[in-house]
């Protein structure tokens, strides 16, 4: 490691852009050097640091020379922005979604291929929760054999943030709800547990708070494995739930609430099921674990920090793994052809 600063750049400055910045600056070899936001000016930034009203005027700066670009805006810019910047010679950390559908993720990847030398890793954070990185340790460890099928509820008690006129509400905007909003991150750890699902059913609804993106998402997904999902992505959820199971052939693995910054989802907790067929008649031994602290925000950013710094290929939130993942919300999407043909929807034609 060496003593290099990184000078970085940050595209959006709402809630994420925050987060992000606050440990950002716990690095010692980042260096933020500008901000940019639409409400700029009503925000409190620190001295040194200049400022921009938009990401194309921070970008196309020459005198600012940053090296990092870090894209927290929406979702209809956040393709937008990663293209400039990795065009602009920046090695890129993106929020999730990567974009409003596959097809920006696929002109992202067209950018990365002309800019090989820079890093390009997407925020999938859930990934780095404790109770997660445990979870797949033990998965990893087969020790409780092949996983057999999971069970996911991600739900929220609304689709929007603030007020009505929230961006997450306008389809042009935000190119879905809750599920290309929230629940990706369900989707993304089944991907993680399970590999990519081939067989996909759904039932996609939007006749709660009757906006044109989805309110709840039921879906049943089998891989070529044979390992079989089932994915409840909600905004009728009142009481705020994050919950896997993820079931194997001696024993499971409970993954339930999640530390987050609404505080809403209840205590981060990892269950170990050890099951004995011939002893337990279905009461097995069982061990929770509570996890009391967040790092994943900082743990992320470490791994983006020394991807950049040393030169390591990102293994982890890579261009390869939001596709894949944007390519499944999409098939979860067309798998109920009203839905589909409501909004006109295609599904990748690589999806495998």
């Amino acid at each position: 490691m060496n003593n290099k600063k990184i000078r970085v750049a940050i595209a959006g400055y709402g809630i994420l852009g925050k987060v992000r910045f606050a440990n950002i600056i716990k690095f010692p070899c980042f260096d933020v050097v500008a901000i940019s936001d639409f409400l700029i000016n009503d925000l409190i930034i620190e001295k040194g640091i200049k400022t921009y009203t938009n990401y194309v005027d921070m970008l196309d700066d020459d005198s600012l020379k940053y090296d990092a670009v870090f894209v927290c805006l929406t979702n209809d810019s956040n393709s937008e922005a990663t293209i400039h910047a990795l065009n602009r010679g920046a090695h890129v950390f993106c929020e999730k979604p990567p974009g409003r559908n596959v097809e920006d993720m696929y002109k992202v990847i067209e950018a990365e291929k002309r800019n090989v030398n820079k890093k390009l890793m997407y925020g999938f954070n859930h990934r780095y929760h404790d109770s997660v990185e445990e979870a797949l340790r033990i998965l990893r460890s087969n020790k409780l054999g092949k996983v057999i099928n999971m069970r996911g509820v991600y739900g929220k008690s609304k689709l929007t943030t603030f007020n009505q006129t929230d961006w997450r509400i306008n389809r042009d905007i935000a190119g879905g709800g809750v599920l290309l909003d929230q629940g990706i991150h369900m989707v993304d750890l089944m991907r993680l547990f399970a590999g990519e699902f081939k067989t996909v059913y759904s039932f996609v609804e939007n006749s709660c708070w009757n906006y044109d993106v989805e309110d709840n998402v039921y879906a049943l997904m089998r891989t070529k494995n044979g390992i079989v999902s089932m994915l409840n992505s909600s905004a009728t959820q009142w009481r705020h739930k994050f919950h896997l199971d993820v079931n194997f052939e001696k024993g499971s693995l409970v993954l339930s609430g999640i530390l987050s910054g609404s505080k809403s989802y209840g205590a981060e907790t990892l269950t170990v099921v050890s099951a004995n067929l011939d002893s337990d008649h279905g009461n097995p031994k069982e061990v929770t674990t509570k996890y009391n602290t967040d790092l994943s925000w900082y743990k992320e950013i470490e791994e983006f920090y020394n991807c950049v710094l040393n030169n390591k290929k990102v293994t982890s939130g890579t261009s390869y793994d939001s596709l894949k993942t944007m390519e499944l919300v999409y098939k979860i999407y067309c798998s109920d052809e009203k839905w589909k043909q409501k909004y006109n929807l295609r599904e990748s034609n690589n999806y495998e």
